[in-house]
């Protein structure tokens, strides 16, 4: 199905949706218990076909990228008995597997557990070591997104042991007027201050047997690097979102006078358990418009799902479809993204989204993340250890670039 299709039943779900809300609205009462669970199985739909626009387009993307280059072989598909194209058996193509950096997807262990993946114990491993005929297919769970690293500013620290961000804390008073030959009232209030980014080190270890690498079905070395990069990506992602700034990032969801004053809270228009679109409109307003054409809203899905139906004073929705290639869905005129680390917590004082120009967020990475294959360390256990390490930190650099939605 092309993105114009997806696209349009998508559209088609999003009225549906809505008509379930109209018709509550006219007979002036709450959605039933049945129209509820319509409405939020509906708008599951339509988040799911939204994450299926975005991959056609990317693919679509990747594909305009390469175009001209004719050397490109087919991907070869194993027939129903195990063998390949060339007829070779599956012990054959299994020998083929590649056992670099991989792709794929298996739960990381914990580094305190310090437990090797095995081929002889099930849970560690042995699941993908069978007896009869295997797909060489990993079924797993959907990653969740990394949001903030894509939208912060990143700066590579390549020799100094922190950045230092100088800040303007408080601009001069206005000009005076005056006459030809005088100079005005002296100022005294302008000042100058800094914010200092200096890099934190992570790390995440674990082992794996090499009888389990000699006899899988999958290329576990590959999943198991690219199971520790992603939770090494989601580590930073929970950072940005609510760290604390002590031996960690800050995070934009924490109130710091070295980052998001409490000054860019805004309550005004919510209720104690649920966002509203008075809400919302008095969050945007309270960032700058000069912010406006680069900033963004972050939400928890639960929020989002919640914002769907609300309306502004004129009873248009406040949230819209993008029904154009390449055009995203908005709150409010501006694009959303939505993270699985974002506040959810729908209780009296607590924050529940932002919104913002995210190129004020900062990102040093002082060591991009690396991973060491550790092969002489675990030879007498018969193993192969893998230590990935990163080294970095994140803040937000300009509070007024920012307005957190918080709960009255």
């Amino acid at each position: 199905m092309d993105v114009k299709e997806l696209r349009r039943k998508r559209a088609g779900l999003v009225i549906e949706a809505r008509k379930l809300l109209d018709l509550a609205e006219t007979e002036k009462r709450e959605l039933t218990a049945e129209e509820t669970g319509s409405y939020d199985k509906i708008m599951a739909d339509v988040g799911t076909m939204r994450a299926k626009i975005d991959q056609e387009e990317k693919l679509a993307d990747a594909e305009r990228s390469i175009e001209g280059i004719d050397d490109r072989q087919p991907a070869v598909k194993p027939d129903p008995e195990g063998r390949d194209a060339d007829g070779k058996g599956e012990v054959e193509m299994r020998a083929k597997a590649l056992r670099g950096f991989f792709r794929g997807g298996l739960p990381v262990l914990s580094s305190d557990e310090r437990r090797a993946l095995e081929a002889g114990s099930d849970p560690a491993g042995g699941y993908i070591v069978t007896p009869q005929q295997f797909m060489t297919t990993l079924i797993k769970a959907v990653d969740d997104a990394v949001q903030v690293r894509s939208l912060a500013t990143v700066y590579p620290l390549a020799n100094a042991e922190s950045l230092g961000v100088p800040t303007l804390d408080a601009d001069p008073a206005d000009a005076d007027w005056t006459t030809e030959l005088a100079t005005g009232s002296e100022d005294s209030t302008m000042s100058f201050g800094k914010r200092e980014l200096k890099p934190h080190p992570m790390a995440k270890r674990i082992k794996i047997s090499n009888r389990l690498l000699n006899v899988a079905a999958l290329p576990v070395e590959n999943i198991v690097r690219d199971r520790i990069a992603y939770k090494v990506g989601i580590t930073q992602e929970k950072a940005f979102m609510t760290g604390t700034g002590v031996s960690q990032p800050l995070g934009l969801f924490t109130a710091s006078a070295d980052g998001i004053t409490t000054a860019r809270d805004v309550s005004t228009g919510n209720t104690a358990t649920s966002i509203q679109a008075d809400g919302l409109i008095e969050a945007k307003f309270k960032v700058k418009a000069a912010y406006h054409p680069k900033a963004t809203w972050l939400f928890h899905p639960d929020a989002v799902k919640q914002i769907t139906k609300l309306k502004d004073g004129d009873g248009a929705y406040i949230w819209q479809p993008g029904l154009q290639n390449a055009q995203p869905d908005v709150i409010l005129g501006r694009p959303y993204v939505m993270s699985e680390y974002a506040p959810n917590t729908f209780t009296t004082g607590l924050y529940v989204g932002l919104f913002g120009d995210f190129s004020n967020y900062w990102i040093v990475d002082a060591l991009n993340m690396q991973i060491q294959r550790l092969i002489e360390l675990y030879a007498e256990a018969n193993q192969v250890g893998f230590i990935a390490r990163y080294e970095g930190d994140g803040m937000p650099v300009l509070a007024e670039a920012f307005a957190r939605v918080k709960l009255a």
